[in-house]
C-alpha cells in the first residue's frame, strides 16, 4: 500500500513529493472513512515516512558517510504516526560533523520542511544525546524509543546500549521523573478526564497515560510494548486487551480530529465535536450523535485512569520497594491499610457481598491516612462492577451504608470523588450512570454533569474550612452550623441529574430526589426539603443576577418561595457550590456581593414577617438624613442640599445607599449643569467599579453610554438608570474589567474622559469587533419575555441572546429608535449566552402597551439575530 507512493524511480523532485504526500494523506482518509483498522493506518503512515525519508538520505549521499545514522524518535520511533504527528528524527554521528556536512544536513531538513512535514529534529553525537538526555526527562524518554530508519547500525548499537545502560537514568529515578511529570500534566486538566473540550492526548486517561506506563516498563523491565508488559505478571490478559482496546479507540478518535485539522492539535473543542463525531460514524438528532461519541469517549478515559493508576501501584511497590510488601494495619474483618492504601482481606469479598464496596468507601470517609485503593482491590472492584446484576441502591444494606456515609462528617474529603472515579457512584444510582460523561453543550459550563456535580460537592465541603472565609463568608458561617448536611449532600448529587433527558432537569430531579429520601428512611418533611433544594437550586441565583433585588417586591417574592431561614441556609449554600463547580473564573466579588444582599435582605423580611412590609417612606428619609450629616460635615449648607435634591425623585433616594447620594451631591454642587458629569467609584463597589453619569437626559444616551464602555473592554452588569424632575439622567453603571475585578484606577481618567466627550457629542465612534471564533459554533436564538408586573406602572423584559460584541449598545440603539425609556438593567453572561433583564415605559412614562411589547420584541429579534459581526 505505502512502497508505491514511494517508489525510488519517482525521483526527488520537490513538487513531485509533495503530490505524493497530499495522495497518501487522501489516501489514508478515505480508508478511514472506509472503516479501515486504525492501527494498519497509523503504522502505515510511518511506515510511508520511512521510506520517504530513506529516499531522500540516499539522494543527499548519507549513506556513504561513515557512522552517520538516522534515528526515529518519540512516537515516530515507536512507529505510530497520526495525519498531523509530528515526525521527530534524530540525526546521529559518531564524531562532531564538519561545517561542509552540517550545510548538507540544513538542506536535507530545509527540504522536509518544505514538503511541510511537521519535523523535530536534532543533529547530535552519542556523546551530547548521552550528556543532554541525562539532564533532560524528555530527551532521555525520546532516547528510549529510538528506532533506526537508515544508516549506520554500528552508530544505532551503541546509542542503545549507552541509554539503556543502567546509571543512564536509573529505574528509580526515572520513575519517579515520570510520575512527577503525569501528577504535573493531570494538574492542568484539573485532574479530571471530564472536561467538556477535552485533549485526546494529554488529559488524565488520554493516550499520555499509555504512554507513561510504557516508558516506565520499558525503563526498568525492558518491555518493549503492552503485550511484553503483560508477560512481566504486570497486566492481567484481560486487561491488556482492554488497555488495548482504549488505546485503539482513541486513536480512532485522533485520527478523526486529525483529518478534520489543517494544523497540529489534540484537543476535541466544540467546533470539531460533531465533524469527528460524524467521520467516525456516530449520528443523530441534534447533538445526540456528539454525545454518544463524548460519553464513550469519557468511558474510555476513565478506564485508561483506572488501569494507569493500578499499574502504577505495582510498578511503585516492584520498582522502589524492591517487590517487598509493606506492613498492614487492620480495619475490620473485611479491610486493611497497607501503606497509604486500602485493601479488601478477601479475594472475592465484593462478589459476595456487594455492599461491602460501601464499607471501604466509609473506611476512606472515616480515615484520612488512606490516599486510594490498592490495586488487587481495585482490580476485585472492577471485575464486581462488571458483574452486578442490580444496582447497588435496590441492596437495603447498601443503602443503610450510603445513608451512613452522607452523614459521616469526612466523606466529602475523599471518598465521594473515589466513588465516582472508580465508577461506585454509576453502580449504586441508575440516574447517576446517565450523567457520567453527559455534554453540557455551552461556553458556561467547563466539565460533564456528572464531574460538575461532584465539583459541587467537594466545593461544600470547602464552607467548612476557615481559610476559605475571605472567599465564601457567609457560606462559611452558614454551612457549619447546618445539623442535617446530610440532606444538602443529597440534594448536590440530585440537582442536575435530569440532565440530558429533556423536560425541566430541576423538575425532574426534584421527583426522584424526593423518592430517593423515602427510600432511604428519611422523614417526608426532610424528603420534601432535599426535593424543593433540586427543583429551587438555580432560584437565587437567578434572582440575584437577573432580578432588582433592590425592588422590596422582588425580595417578598423570593422569601415566600424559600419560606424559613432553614431553606435559606440551605440554598445559598448550594448556590455558591453550584456557581463554583460550573466555571473556574466564574465566582467574582460581584457575584458574592449580590447573593449576600440577596441573603441579608430576604432573612430580615422572614425575621420581620413576610405580612409586614418595610416602610419605604422611612427607609428614604433615613438615607437622607446620614448623607445630609455626611454632606454637613464638608461645610455644604443644608439649604443648597435641599435645592438639590428637590429636584430628585423617591426612587432615587431608595436605590442609593446614604454615602453614594453624599458622593453623588459632592459632585453636582460642584458641577457645571451644562456640561456631563462621571464620577468613577475608587474603591470596589458590590464587586465591581460604579460609574455614574450625570447630564441632560436624550434618547441615545444609554447606548452611547454602553458602546463607550465596550470599547474600553468594560462588561457592564448592572445598570440604573434614573431620570430627575427637570429632566436630567441619573445613571449607574456597575462594570468590571475583562477578569472579573474592579476597574484599576490608574484607568479611571481615561474612561472618564472618553464618556464625556461622548456624550458631549452624543456619538461614540464604536469599532466593530469580530465575534470571538469560539462563539461562532453556538446558535442562540433571541428571545424576549414580557413578565407581569403587579404595579403596572413599568414593562419588565427578559432578553436571551448570542454575547456578541456591542450587543447592549444595539440594545440601547433599538430603545431609542422606539422612544423606549430604559429604567433599570441586569446583565448576566453566562458561557456564550446573554441572558439579561430591563424595566423599561415608554414615552410617557407608563407601561407598554401590547403593540409596543410586539414592536420591540420584533426590532430586538431583526437587530440581533441578524448580525453581520459574528459571521
Amino acid at each position: 500500500m505505502t512502497d508505491s507512493l514511494a517508489h525510488p524511480n519517482h525521483g526527488c523532485n520537490q513538487q513531485h513529493l509533495r503530490d505524493e504526500l497530499e495522495q497518501f494523506a487522501e489516501l489514508q482518509k478515505e480508508q478511514f472513512l472506509e472503516q479501515r483498522p486504525v492501527t494498519e493506518l497509523v503504522h502505515a503512515r510511518s511506515h510511508f515516512i520511512d521510506s520517504l525519508l530513506h529516499r531522500l538520505w540516499r539522494h543527499f549521499q548519507f549513506h556513504e558517510v561513515p557512522g552517520l545514522a538516522l534515528i526515529a524518535v518519540g512516537g515516530y520511533g515507536r512507529g505510530e504516526l497520526h495525519p498531523l504527528s509530528d515526525v521527530d528524527i534524530l540525526i546521529l554521528s559518531q564524531t562532531a560533523l564538519d561545517e561542509v556536512m552540517g550545510e548538507k544536513i540544513s538542506q536535507y531538513l530545509t527540504l522536509l520542511w518544505d514538503l511541510r512535514l511537521d519535523v523535530g529534529h536534532s543533529v547530535r553525537t552519542i556523546e551530547q544525546c548521552i550528556e543532554i538526555g541525562a539532564n533532560d526527562l524528555t530527551v532521555a524518554t525520546n532516547l528510549q524509543e529510538a528506532r533506526q530508519i537508515c544508516g549506520c547500525e554500528e552508530t544505532f548499537i551503541e546509542l542503545e546500549e549507552r541509554v539503556h545502560a543502567g546509571n543512564f537514568w536509573p529505574s528509580e529515578t526515572f520513575y519517579q521523573a515520570k510520575l512527577d511529570e503525569q501528577k504535573k500534566r493531570h494538574a492542568r486538566y484539573h485532574d479530571t478526564t471530564y472536561n467538556l473540550e477535552p485533549d485526546i492526548k494529554s488529559s488524565p486517561g488520554g493516550l499520555r497515560d499509555i504512554h507513561t506506563l510504557s516508558w516506565i516498563a520499558r525503563r526498568h523491565f525492558g518491555a518493549t510494548s503492552l503485550l511484553e508488559m503483560s508477560r512481566f505478571g504486570f497486566l492481567t490478559d484481560a486487561e491488556y486487551r482492554e488497555l488495548v482496546e482504549c488505546q485503539t479507540a482513541l486513536w480512532r478518535i485522533r485520527f478523526a480530529l486529525h483529518i478534520e485539522l489543517r494544523r497540529y492539535d489534540n484537543r476535541l473543542t466544540f467546533g470539531h465535536q460533531a465533524s469527528v463525531a460524524e467521520n467516525l460514524g456516530f449520528i443523530g438528532e441534534g447533538n445526540r450523535g456528539v454525545e454518544m461519541m463524548m460519553k464513550e469517549f469519557y468511558r474510555t478515559l476513565r478506564r485508561v485512569l483506572e488501569l494507569n493508576k493500578m499499574l502504577l501501584q505495582l510498578f511503585d511497590q516492584a520498582i522502589l520497594n524492591n517487590g517487598e510488601e509493606r506492613a498492614v494495619i487492620a480495619l475490620s474483618d473485611d479491610f486493611q491499610i497497607r501503606g497509604h492504601l486500602i485493601e479488601a482481606t478477601k479475594p472475592a469479598l465484593f462478589q459476595a457481598r456487594p455492599e461491602t464496596i460501601l464499607d471501604m468507601c466509609l473506611h476512606v470517609a472515616a480515615n484520612s491516612s488512606i490516599e486510594g485503593i490498592a490495586a488487587p482491590t481495585l482490580r476485585q472492584l472492577r471485575t464486581a462492577r462488571r458483574r452486578l446484576n442490580v444496582f447497588l441502591v435496590e441492596i437495603p444494606a447498601a443503602r443503610e451504608k450510603f445513608m451512613a456515609l452522607v452523614r459521616q462528617p469526612n466523606a466529602l474529603q475523599k471518598a465521594f470523588r473515589l466513588m465516582h472515579r472508580h465508577g461506585v457512584l454509576s453502580s449504586y444510582l441508575p440516574q447517576w450512570s446517565q450523567i457520567v460523561g453527559q455534554m453540557q453543550f455551552d461556553l458556561f459550563h467547563v466539565y460533564t454533569v456528572d464531574e460538575h456535580s461532584i465539583r459541587v460537592l467537594k466545593n461544600l465541603n470547602k464552607f467548612n474550612d476557615p481559610e476559605n472565609r475571605e472567599r465564601h463568608p457567609i457560606c462559611c458561617e452558614v454551612y457549619p452550623r447546618i445539623i442535617k448536611k446530610e440532606l444538602l449532600l443529597i440534594a448536590a448529587i440530585f440537582h442536575d441529574i435530569a440532565k440530558g433527558r429533556g423536560g425541566d432537569h430541576s423538575e425532574l430531579g426534584a421527583v426522584e430526589a424526593y423518592d430517593f429520601g423515602i427510600q432511604h428512611g428519611l422523614s417526608r418533611p426532610e424528603a420534601n426539603i432535599v426535593s424543593w433544594l433540586v427543583k429551587h437550586h438555580l432560584l437565587m441565583s437567578v434572582t440575584a443576577q437577573r432580578r432588582d433585588i433592590y425592588d422590596p417586591e422582588v425580595v417578598t417574592e423570593f422569601a415566600k418561595t424559600v419560606r424559613d431561614e432553614e431553606r435559606l441556609d440551605y440554598l445559598i449554600c448550594l448556590t455558591v457550590a453550584d456557581i463554583c463547580a460550573t466555571n473556574q473564573d466564574l465566582w467574582n466579588s460581584w457575584k458574592r456581593t449580590l447573593l449576600a444582599e440577596l441573603y441579608y435582605s430576604t432573612q430580615k423580611a422572614l425575621r420581620r414577617g413576610l405580612e409586614n412590609p418595610p416602610d419605604i417612606r422611612e427607609r428614604i428619609r433615613h438615607n437622607q438624613q446620614l448623607a445630609s450629616a455626611l454632606l454637613r460635615s464638608q461645610n455644604f449648607a443644608p439649604r443648597e442640599i435641599e435645592v438639590l435634591w428637590q429636584r430628585f425623585k423617591a426612587d432615587y433616594f431608595l436605590r442609593h445607599t446614604h454615602k453614594q447620594l453624599a458622593w453623588h451631591a459632592e459632585a453636582m454642587l460642584h458641577h457645571d449643569h451644562e456640561k456631563p458629569l462621571i464620577l468613577l467609584s475608587k474603591k470596589a463597589t458590590r464587586g465591581g467599579t460604579e460609574v455614574f453619569v450625570y447630564c441632560k437626559d436624550k434618547p441615545k444616551l444609554f447606548s452611547i453610554v454602553v458602546a463607550e464602555l465596550d470599547k474600553k473592554n468594560l462588561s457592564v452588569h448592572d445598570a440604573q438608570i434614573m431620570t430627575s424632575k427637570d429632566g436630567y439622567a441619573l445613571d449607574t453603571f456597575m462594570v468590571l474589567d475583562p477578569t472579573g475585578k474592579a476597574l484599576n484606577e490608574n484607568r479611571h481618567n481615561t474612561v472618564r474622559r472618553a464618556l464625556v466627550n461622548a456624550l458631549t457629542h452624543m456619538k461614540s465612534d464604536r469599532k466593530k469587533k469580530r465575534a470571538p471564533r469560539k462563539l461562532l459554533h453556538f446558535n442562540v436564538k433571541t428571545k424576549v419575555d414580557f413578565l407581569p408586573t403587579k404595579t403596572g406602572k413599568k414593562t419588565m423584559m427578559e432578553l436571551v441572546a448570542l454575547d456578541m460584541p456591542g450587543l447592549l449598545a444595539k440594545i440601547g440603539a433599538v430603545f431609542a429608535k422606539l422612544h423606549i425609556s430604559l429604567q433599570a438593567a441586569k446583565i448576566t453572561t453566562i458561557g456564550e449566552r446573554a441572558e439579561d433583564f430591563f424595566i423599561v415605559v415608554n414615552e410617557h412614562g407608563s407601561q407598554l402597551t401590547e403593540e409596543e411589547q410586539q414592536a420591540l420584541k420584533s426590532e430586538l429579534i431583526t437587530k440581533l439575530d441578524h448580525h453581520e459581526e459574528s459571521k
